[in-house]
């Protein structure tokens, strides 16, 4: 563990699992902090029996789970049992930040909520994220990336000249509520350093994702209409056999250099096209007409080439594959390797920036078995041995 990073020195209880809790506390855990992930004994996190598996004949090592606990310790602990909750209490005593994504309720049952642990470390730093946020009458719902998306709006906007509604493989709403906890603690913490004062910090990922949409919210909040897809002046078209996407809007040099690589300066002059409500209001008739032109480029790269050359914002849709090979992701070292016991080396994602001028990756290994550092954490906080062995033949802990 490097002792010149941020987070050093800080303890963070980690109670969530899936994906926005743990995306936030691995980011912390990239930033230097300790972190102790609870998890049902035996079982362990959910996503441990994700695809893709990375022991044969086991189902609890997912790369999904590897990729966002990487750098974390596990302890197996039985939280619907009072002497696991008094674990939590005690790991609470030495802690700065605990953060849970139970859904609202839940862990006050558990005796492990804001209130209870702050009454035994009164400057705790207390994250809660959820689907819909601690209050509300939506607050008890059940929430995944999905179904938030959906009340979100999100997925209506982006039903654009389809049929039908459909899913998309993007997580946003977790990796946003994550990435939104992980500034809120941070931000807690230093509070705590000027004044003393711990916080409860409510997250919701339905917030998160609304707040991410650009122009729509602001709007409909005004009396305008929804701004949703197909974005005017955001295309993706065929070329060549594969596809480009490029777009024209979003700075006001961008329209007059597509003109002019185009070698239609009539365009500006139409009717149709003449102002940028215009061209939102007629977009598709304008759609066709650049699509058209992209198509007389015989491949991608000769599209990419030009439009380059033109300071026009392109790329080629690419596969994930490709994305992983890609050189610049490569420089950047964005996929780093972890150790793992039985892998040998497994690459995860790196957090998606650089402090210093170093990318920000894993501070320790590849997570492996559920509770393989249960033994060690609690005696670090003066649990003895026969204490330890005890609770684990009471099924209270699970130890690798």
């Amino acid at each position: 563990m490097r002792d010149d990073l941020p987070l050093t020195g800080f303890t963070i209880v980690d109670l969530t699992r899936v994906l926005a809790g743990p995306y936030c506390t691995r980011l912390l855990a990239d930033l230097g902090a300790r972190v102790i992930k609870i998890e049902r004994p035996g079982v362990g996190d959910d996503q441990r029996r994700s695809y893709l598996q990375l022991e044969p004949g086991r189902r609890d090592q997912s790369t999904y789970f590897v990729r966002v606990n990487a750098g974390k310790e596990s302890v197996g602990v039985d939280l619907q049992r009072p002497e696991g909750q008094a674990i939590v209490h005690d790991l609470a005593r030495i802690a700065d930040v605990v953060v849970e994504n139970f859904m609202p309720g839940v862990v006050a049952k558990l005796r492990c909520d804001y209130d209870t642990l702050r009454a035994i470390k009164p400057d705790l730093v207390y994250c809660s994220i959820s689907g819909f946020g601690q209050t509300g009458p939506w607050r008890e719902r059940p929430a995944f990336a999905h179904v938030i998306n959906a009340f979100s709006g999100m997925m209506h906007l982006d039903q654009g000249e389809h049929a039908a509604p459909s899913s998309s493989n993007l997580q946003a709403a977790d990796v946003l509520a994550g990435t939104h906890a992980s500034m809120a603690i941070v931000s807690a913490l230093l509070r705590k350093g000027r004044t003393g004062k711990g916080a409860h910090i409510d997250v919701s990922m339905l917030e998160a994702l609304v707040a991410a949409d650009s122009v729509t919210y602001a709007a409909v909040l005004n009396g305008g209409e929804e701004y949703g897809s197909p974005r005017p002046g955001m295309i993706v078209a065929p070329v060549g056999g594969r596809h480009l996407a490029m777009q024209f809007v979003g700075s006001d040099q961008l329209w007059p250099r597509m003109l002019e690589l185009m070698g239609r300066p009539d365009l500006a002059k139409d009717p149709r096209f003449d102002d940028s409500e215009k061209r939102r209001k007629n977009w598709l008739e304008l759609r066709t007409i650049v699509d058209a032109w992209l198509a007389t480029y015989p491949t991608v790269e000769a599209a990419l080439r030009a439009l380059s050359g033109a300071r026009i914002p392109c790329a080629p849709v690419l596969r994930p594959a490709e994305v992983v090979a890609s050189p610049h992701l490569a420089e950047r070292q964005f996929f780093p390797t972890v150790s793992h016991p039985a892998r040998g080396d497994v690459r995860v994602t790196a957090s998606p920036y650089h402090l210093d001028g170093a990318p920000m990756h894993p501070q320790s290994g590849a997570p492996y078995r559920v509770g393989e550092h249960t033994r060690k954490v609690l005696a670090e906080i003066d649990y003895s041995t026969d204490r330890i062995d005890a609770l684990q033949r009471a099924g209270v802990i699970g130890v690798a």
